[in-house]
């Protein structure tokens, strides 16, 4: 669609050791006991989707608040946003030339708390929250029992939030803006096919983390809800890709994210 336009949201840094994201990246062995571990930087981010029929923000973000005690410690240990102080939503829209109020409707590709931790600034308001029918009660079941997932915090979505349903494998938000089933990082994770000008993007994001995830390595597996329904995700993106020539924006990989967006650390 040549009247779309994809702006690029950097929220900020993440660190974390590298087998979290890419399973037995760095595992002892009989000959090598103690192996060196890596901890790397990845980059958590948003999108500003403008389309003639609305503006849609993808995603929300950390809380400002992560790393002063909003996240649990033993997240905030595992997956450290370093600098989410200095990313609040509102002001990282503004350097991007948008408002809050610039924003018809807001995609949650999950309910993880590095995704939804925004999402106060949409509470009493009827700015639509798209999430899919398997995210949210499944975010709800694990913030509040023992069991389920531990990355999603009550606090994020357990709010006077206007829920926008969405069923099925594809949904069709507006001209342009194809949202995707993926399962297997959480029940409900979505991506996107948006139809920029020139070149497609295919919006994988916690799908897969980092290139490696992509070319199939898995996740560890506290960050899969389940396996081989992310293999069939992974397919399916790659069959899309295949398809369309779109090009690929991942989850949480910094270099990937500054080459699509055209921005340098």
């Amino acid at each position: 669609m040549d009247d779309l336009a994809v702006t690029f949201v950097d929220r900020g840094r993440v660190q974390a050791d590298r087998n979290f994201v890419v399973d037995g990246h760095s595992v002892a062995t009989a000959s090598d006991r103690d192996p060196e571990h890596e901890y790397e930087t990845y980059v958590v981010w948003n999108l500003v989707v403008e389309t003639p029929e609305m503006t849609v923000l993808w995603d929300t973000g950390s809380h400002p608040e992560a790393g002063d005690g909003y996240w649990p410690t033993p997240l905030y240990e595992a997956f450290a946003h370093v600098d989410a102080a200095e990313h609040p939503l509102p002001a990282d829209l503004e350097d991007a030339g948008y408002s809050i109020g610039d924003i018809d409707a807001v995609v949650m590709s999950h309910l993880h708390l590095d995704h939804a931790g925004g999402l106060h600034n949409f509470a009493g308001t009827d700015v639509p929250i798209y999430v899919h029918r398997n995210e949210l009660p499944f975010a709800y079941y694990s913030a509040n029992t023992d069991d389920g997932s531990i990355a999603y915090l009550a606090s994020d979505f357990d709010r006077d939030l206007n829920w926008e349903i969405v069923h099925g494998d594809s949904y069709h938000l507006t001209d342009g803006i194809e949202l995707l089933h993926l399962p297997g990082h959480t029940p409900g994770l979505m991506g996107a096919f948006i139809d920029r000008p020139n070149q497609p993007l295919l919006v994988v994001g916690d799908e897969a983390y980092v290139e490696a995830n992509y070319a199939g390595q898995s996740m560890a597996t506290s960050l899969l809800w389940n396996n081989g329904a992310w293999k069939e995700s992974l397919e399916r993106c790659r069959d899309r890709q295949r398809a369309t020539g779109a090009e690929v924006l991942l989850g949480h990989d910094l270099a990937v994210f500054e080459d699509v967006s055209g921005t340098m650390d």
